[in-house]
């Protein structure tokens, strides 16, 4: 097997099976917040910033 061979191959997997795995990663990163279970994450980190907002202050 040649190395052209070997890059042709390996080229013709990126380009398919490759952007498939890519795409599904990205997919499911994105959609991994919004998943029914994350519902308490999303909660605590929706009101963090304002956790200690009056620390100090009488």
């Amino acid at each position: 097997m040649s190395t052209h061979s070997t890059y042709d191959m390996l080229r013709h997997f990126a380009d398919s099976w490759g952007l498939l795995a890519m795409l599904v990663t990205f997919l499911v990163l994105v959609l991994w917040p919004f998943r029914p279970s994350a519902r308490s994450a999303n909660e605590a980190a929706k009101t963090m910033i304002f956790k200690d907002d009056d620390d100090g202050q009488r």
